[in-house]
């Protein structure tokens, strides 16, 4: 059974960005696009480059001569060594997609009352003054 990490609050990362987080000696990117949360392994699987320090981007797409766009803006990472593009959403690579894709991992979004159930008791201890000294009976 996998074992559950808290990689921060959603509001770390705003719609748009990234934050890069280790979790159990793993160095993992987590996006956010358009409020859906996904993370990878910050290695490009091409050469092994850091997909957080790469551009998040979107894709350029063309009709023909002098005829160019940016498509799904915010939806693809660039690999920053040799340019290599990823989709966000599904970390298959566009330059090679039948055989490439970066390292997934699942995202939930989770409240911290879930996280943590309660009933949440403080452990207390008995003190008593004994002249000028505090004593705790431990």
């Amino acid at each position: 059974m996998a074992k559950k990490y808290v990689a921060g609050a959603t509001s770390d990362i705003a719609e748009g960005g990234s934050k890069l987080v280790t979790l159990a000696g793993r160095d993992i990117g987590i996006y956010n696009v358009a409020g859906s949360f996904y993370a990878f392994a910050d290695r490009c699987p091409h050469a092994g480059g850091s997909l957080c320090e790469g551009f998040i981007t979107g894709i350029a797409v063309s009709g023909g001569p002098n005829d160019y766009r940016l498509e799904r803006k915010g939806e693809f990472l660039r690999c920053p060594w040799h340019g290599w593009e990823f989709d966000i959403r599904t970390g298959q690579s566009w330059c090679d997609p039948n055989s490439m894709r970066a390292r997934k991992f699942s995202v939930k979004v989770e409240a911290g009352a879930d996280l943590a159930k309660g009933p949440y008791v403080a452990e207390t201890f008995e003190v008593k003054v004994e002249g000028e000294y505090l004593v705790i009976e431990l």
